[in-house]
């Protein structure tokens, strides 16, 4: 009788690329994975890995397995995720990707006061600026700006629209003249917030009057963290391109500055997507509270 548990050893070790993440996800030792992918390999007289002292990546049959094997594990998972929401209660484990700005102002606000009514149901948060495939990375829900989600997901707005605003503190005005175009910004210097997907910079988008205009930004800071930027922007380090909520505070304070008001652009706000085949009841249970708190 075939086994099925070192097949599932061994995909995780292809899903996760390491031996490492993947005996953590896995609950065992990472000398007890090894094995077991080892004894795999043993009776299927194959090598299905390639392992050095800093990587693990499949053989070309254990790519060809991975790619049989892999999506099926997906499927029962998924299945046995909703055949336990039939105990009564909403259970298993929801693993979310999202902005970290998402993280901080929606996510986290919402999902705290709810989580002790489902003391079953665990979620898991990723922070991450990426735009990721949700399903090849075996995350339940992704929340992106609603341009951003792809077409073939499900997509619950959970967000009023976003408008973006440029700020500097009342330091940095001190030494320079109040930009009035988005022209103006190439004698200013902006703090560039670096994309992890394709490597490049967020581009600074502006409109008005139906006039939209990409401004060519250089500055001598860049960061992969919107917090960052909105800290270096405090520290009078420059001009920064940040959502209106996540500066509103220091502006009332007198902290930071708003200018270029005129030429503010407005995108979809955020919205909560998932895959149709992996919702679940708890699933279902995470997107409502989002969606809910939201309209409130």
């Amino acid at each position: 009788m075939a086994r099925f548990d070192d097949l599932a050893a061994f995909a995780a070790v292809v899903r996760e690329g390491s031996f490492t993440r993947a005996a953590a996800q896995m609950g065992m030792t990472q000398s007890a994975l090894s094995q077991t992918v080892r004894s795999l390999e043993r009776r299927l007289d194959l090598k299905l890995l390639n392992r050095t002292t800093r990587s693990v990546s499949p053989t070309e049959a254990g790519e060809r397995l991975y790619l049989t094997v892999g999506p099926r594990f997906a499927d029962i998972e998924a299945e046995l995720a909703v055949l336990s929401e039939l105990r009564g209660k909403p259970a298993g484990t929801i693993r979310i990707s999202a902005t970290e700005h998402a993280v901080r102002t929606l996510l986290w606000p919402r999902l705290q006061p709810w989580l002790p009514k489902y003391p079953d149901i665990k979620v898991e948060i990723s922070s991450d600026n990426r735009f990721i495939d949700i399903v090849a990375e075996r995350f339940d829900i992704g929340v992106r700006l609603g341009g951003d989600v792809a077409k073939d997901m499900i997509a619950v707005r959970i967000a009023p629209d976003m408008r973006l605003v440029v700020v500097g503190s009342p330091s940095y005005f001190e030494r320079h003249t109040r930009p009035r175009t988005p022209q103006d910004l190439t004698e200013h210097d902006c703090i560039g917030l670096r994309l992890p997907s394709h490597g490049g910079l967020l581009a600074w988008e502006f409109q008005r009057s139906g006039k939209s205009i990409n401004a060519h930004v250089t500055g001598r800071l860049v960061f992969n963290s919107s917090d960052m930027v909105v800290a270096a922007a405090l520290g009078g380090h420059g001009l920064a391109w940040v959502p209106d909520d996540a500066v509103a505070e220091h502006i009332a304070a007198g902290r930071l500055v708003s200018v270029l008001d005129d030429w503010s652009q407005t995108f979809p706000g955020y919205h909560a997507y998932y895959a149709t085949r992996s919702a679940s009841p708890a699933l279902g249970l995470v997107v409502e509270v989002l969606r809910q708190a939201g309209e409130q």
